[in-house]
């Protein structure tokens, strides 16, 4: 029976990393992330930390916590028919909730885990939407007041630490797989 692995983590832990791991090992990718950036194209709005901010934080209010998830589901399963599929970017506790509902037991949470100076010094390096310190800071302050975020974090099933290299991070989400 195929599963579904949503990748959980603050901005910076590795998320993205670790989902294309997963993708190399015959996975399926959902970004949940798309949800928002589909309606920033949508609303004609540029893709930056504070356009996201808002559209994430207002799609929301207008559709519940849920909203990536229940707007996802579909795409998750017809993937989830051919093969195993990899979520990434759940946030909140109700996209947790809809997909525990949803999938069952063939869904798990995998949170990767970063020190906070580690995770904002790789902000500021990466290549796509780098973020200053106060901009990170901000952003974790939002995700976890706003967004929920804290709950599936702590109800992770499995947490991978990626304060290391990349190799060392593959090494742990192998022993996971």
């Amino acid at each position: 029976m195929n599963k579904v692995v949503a990748v959980i983590g603050m901005c910076g832990s590795g998320k993205s990393e670790a989902v294309k791991y997963f993708e190399s090992n015959g996975y399926r990718k959902v970004y949940f992330g798309e949800v928002v950036i589909n309606e920033l194209k949508s609303r004609g709005l540029d893709i930056n930390e504070k356009n996201e901010r808002y559209v994430r934080e207002d799609l929301r209010r207008e559709f519940g916590m849920g909203v990536a998830a229940i707007k996802s589901i579909g795409k998750i399963k017809n993937l989830l028919n051919d093969s195993n599929v990899v979520v990434e970017s759940l946030y909140s506790w109700e996209e947790y909730k809809i997909l525990n509902a949803e999938f069952g037991d063939t869904f798990k949470l995998l949170n990767i885990f970063t020190t906070k100076s580690i995770r904002y010094a790789r902000l500021k390096e990466r290549p796509f939407r780098p973020l200053t310190n106060e901009e990170a800071r901000s952003r974790d302050y939002s995700e976890i007041e706003k967004l929920d975020k804290g709950g599936p974090i702590a109800f992770a099933d499995f947490t991978v630490h990626n304060d290391s290299t990349l190799d060392e991070l593959n090494l742990n989400l192998k022993k996971y797989l």
